[in-house]
């Protein structure tokens, strides 16, 4: 019995604590000279990180270890809580670099605009260990894509802004066949059922795509929702439970009373907002952790 008494409140101690964690909201966005880690409940800034003059960070995340990834348009890099650089990759001249995220086998993907653009995977200590070349065929730098997605087949694909499409790129540098959406695009997720979600950008809406080798199909576009108005919309997060974290970025609009960041339901329906606040100014990129 003694023995049973001393086992059961360590087994309480464990769950208590998985418990406690806290879901945190890594932010950033263009135009904002900082990056910031929020608590979801209360709003309020639990860490900030100060970019450089001239820095635009359009992705962000945190990984297992707590440490945080993003890109800032001239490099991209990895820094602890205590705000030293773990690695940091630059950009060559003539590139910006805008995407960065860690894989499932925790190495880091980087998407580089250039001539020719580049994929970019680096090992766990930010050490480069490949490149794949490729052609956007958009001479204007930042007008060439935002964030790269890796497959699960290990298919590219790159949201080209001013072609209006989506380009996959194979690892060994080759082309698929590209989808047209004819809008605007900050980023594509993978959703379970396999079809693609696109952010559109300035077009201020959400699409889903099912496509196939041969053709694809528009199967869903969502340009309105319940309890708020997308404006530029940036990184979309993807929860476990079919919702979404949506960056909804106002640096282009004269409305500034719409949240900063919204999560929307399966129906389209805002279940939680992160309000305007002029600290933080506009988000482009968001992501999800626990702890």
């Amino acid at each position: 019995m003694t023995q049973k008494l001393l086992i059961l409140p360590a087994a309480l101690l464990c769950l208590c604590c998985f418990s406690c964690k806290k879901e945190k909201i890594a932010i950033a966005g263009s135009g904002w000279q900082g990056i910031a880690i929020v608590d979801k409940v209360s709003g309020l800034t639990e860490w900030s990180h100060d970019l450089e003059e001239g820095d635009e960070c359009n992705d962000i995340e945190v990984t297992p270890e707590g440490n945080v990834l993003y890109a800032y348009s001239k490099g991209a890099a990895l820094v602890g809580r205590n705000h030293e650089k773990i690695w940091d990759y630059k950009a060559g001249e003539n590139e910006e670099i805008h995407s960065a995220t860690r894989l499932r086998d925790g190495s880091y993907m980087l998407g580089v605009c250039g001539q020719p653009a580049r994929i970019v995977e680096l090992d766990k200590n930010g050490k480069q260990l490949n490149e794949i070349p490729f052609n956007t065929v958009i001479f204007n730098l930042h007008n060439q894509f935002r964030q790269v997605t890796k497959t699960d087949d290990g298919v590219y694909l790159i949201p080209l802004i001013e072609k209006r499409k989506i380009l996959r790129v194979t690892p060994d540098g080759n082309y698929k066949r590209s989808i047209f959406t004819g809008h605007d695009m900050f980023s594509v997720k993978v959703l379970e059922n396999g079809n693609y979600l696109v952010s559109c950008g300035y077009d201020g809406m959400i699409e889903e795509i099912k496509h196939f080798e041969d053709s694809q199909d528009s199967v869903a576009i969502t340009s309105s929702i319940k309890g708020g108005t997308l404006l530029y919309v940036g990184e979309i997060f993807l929860y476990e439970n079919g919702n979404k974290l949506v960056a909804n970025s106002n640096m282009y609009s004269d409305d500034k009373s719409q949240p900063l960041v919204i999560e929307i339901d399966r129906n389209n329906e805002v279940v939680w907002s992160l309000p305007f606040n002029r600290e933080i100014k506009n988000v482009t990129s968001v992501y999800s952790f626990f702890e």
